[in-house]
């Protein structure tokens, strides 16, 4: 079976989702004093997603997958957002996931 660009699509738009949902759920843990078990799912799957793109030397390997297959450029401008948002979600759930953890720390070095 042969994989199309848009089903690697599919795939990246769906595993953005998941992971920006673990950033988003990381954060409000620690800004409503709610940590649980999830949280910690939630914060390593956002550090296994900085691992893989540190290990991919910042290039996340189902871009490179597009890119073999010919698509122009397979960063997450090829995912299904606005353009403005995919150009700049490096830095925007950098960011808030960067926030997330210092929170989550503070709340636990008050407990």
């Amino acid at each position: 079976m042969r994989i199309s660009i848009l089903q690697i699509k599919i795939v990246h738009s769906l595993v953005f989702w998941v992971l920006s949902a673990c950033v988003l759920y990381a954060l409000y843990s620690g800004v409503f004093d709610r940590i649980t078990k999830l949280t910690w799912v939630a914060v390593a799957g956002g550090l296994i997603e900085g691992v893989v793109l540190v290990a991919g030397g910042w290039k996340c390997p189902l871009a490179r997958m597009a890119e073999n297959l010919g698509a122009e450029r397979g960063s997450v401008t090829d995912i299904f957002l606005p353009r403005w948002f995919a150009m700049r979600i490096f830095s925007i759930c950098g960011t808030t996931f960067i926030v997330a953890c210092v929170i989550l720390v503070v709340r636990l070095l008050r407990r």
